[in-house]
Formats: structure tokens, C-alpha cells, sequence
């Protein structure tokens, strides 16, 4: 087992108030936990116990600046793959559709993890524990193609992606804990140094697989 192997990630997909959290941890092409949640915390509790590397989530780490968005959204559209606008705190707050939850709910997680694993701060892995930001849709692009990936055919497609990475996927039960362990395979990417990272400091970055099967 490569020292990458041995070291456990997470992956997070966010939902709303009700829906709550989804959190796989893996090693290797192990799957080692499975657990969902409203409670940041108790994700949190959960990676601390198994010493989670890096926790990968898909939840925006920035707000978006008004007028102007987030750099990473803008790169991440020249290369034609599609993700939601993050807006400004205050936009996603007072929507009158509830909408943005989400996205509170993933600051909530952010916030949750800070002082173990702080957002990152530069494009490439430091060694040290790391929440980043990523999600499904660029992953599956990232290792299919974009003229593959398919958002009507991601149950799927992105179950069958992560069995042909060697994952046993039994224990995901639904999209969402597959669209965690995507994240996961993501978070194992950083760490071998397989990745593009888009964004800055200012606006927060994500990032993307960098390998294709």
C-alpha cells in the first residue's frame, strides 16, 4: 500500500437543513465509513476518529463578490464545466426561495472543521490536514470526459465510475453518499498531487481531478 493508500480522506455532500450531510471516509479503494447527518460536528467527530487527511466537500469555501462572483466559477465555465454562482452571504440569506441553503449549510461544515483542517490557501497539498473545495459533476467530468459526464444518467454512471476505480460500492445506499465518495476520490488525487486547482485566495479555490481512467 503507497503512503497515499494509507491515508484516510472524507468526502462531504451537503444537502439543506432537512436533508442534512453525507460523509464517506475511504482509504486506498476501501470504503470505511459511511455516515449522514445534520450535525456538522458529528462529521467532524467522525473524520477526527479515523485522522482524516483531507476532507474534501462540496459546498462553496467562499462567498461570491458583488458584481464580480468567484474567480474559480469563471475558470471553471472557460473550461466548460458547468457549477451553481456562489452569490454574496447577504443574497443567499435574504432569497426568498430557501434556494442558497444549501450553501449555508455548507459554511456550517466549513466553519465546523476550521480549526483542524482550515480551508486551503494555495493550489497544492501541503501535508497538512486541509478542507477543500470540489464536487461530483467536475469530478465525473474531470475522469469521463465532459462530452461523457451526464447529469440525467449520474446514478448511474457515477456509481459505475467509482467501481471501475476499484471501489465496492454496496455500502452507498444513495446518490448522495456516491456523490461523497466521488468527493472522496477527489481528496485522494490532492494528496498524490493529481490535480487542477481552480480560483484564488480572495475567492476561494476547487478543486478538480487531473487524471483520466
Amino acid at each position: 500500500m503507497s503512503v497515499v493508500d494509507q491515508k484516510f480522506v472524507a468526502g462531504i455532500d451537503v444537502g439543506g437543513t432537512k436533508k442534512g450531510f453525507h460523509l464517506v471516509i475511504v482509504r486506498g479503494r476501501g470504503i470505511e465509513c459511511v455516515l449522514t447527518s445534520t450535525h456538522p460536528l458529528e462529521l467532524h467527530e467522525q473524520c477526527l476518529r479515523f485522522g482524516v487527511a483531507v476532507v474534501a466537500i462540496d459546498a462553496p469555501c467562499r462567498w461570491g463578490a458583488e458584481g464580480v462572483g468567484r474567480t474559480a466559477e469563471r475558470q471553471l465555465a472557460r473550461e466548460r464545466i458547468s457549477c451553481f454562482s456562489t452569490p454574496t452571504l447577504q443574497r443567499a440569506e435574504s432569497n426568498p426561495s430557501g434556494f442558497f441553503d444549501w450553501m449555508i449549510n455548507g459554511a456550517r461544515v466549513y466553519d465546523a472543521f476550521a480549526n483542524t483542517h482550515p480551508i486551503l490557501e494555495t493550489n497544492r497539498y501541503s501535508g497538512k490536514a486541509v478542507a477543500i473545495e470540489t464536487f461530483p459533476h467536475a469530478t465525473t467530468c474531470a475522469l469521463l470526459g465532459r462530452e461523457v459526464a451526464s447529469a440525467k444518467l449520474k446514478r448511474v454512471q457515477r456509481r459505475r465510475l467509482l467501481e471501475d476505480l476499484g471501489f465496492e460500492t454496496t455500502r452507498l445506499k444513495s446518490i448522495d453518499f456516491v456523490d461523497a465518495a466521488l468527493c472522496a476520490v477527489t481528496a485522494q488525487r490532492f494528496v498524490e498531487g493529481n490535480t487542477r486547482v481552480f480560483g484564488d485566495e480572495a475567492g476561494g479555490f476547487i478543486v478538480v481531478p487531473d487524471k483520466t481512467l
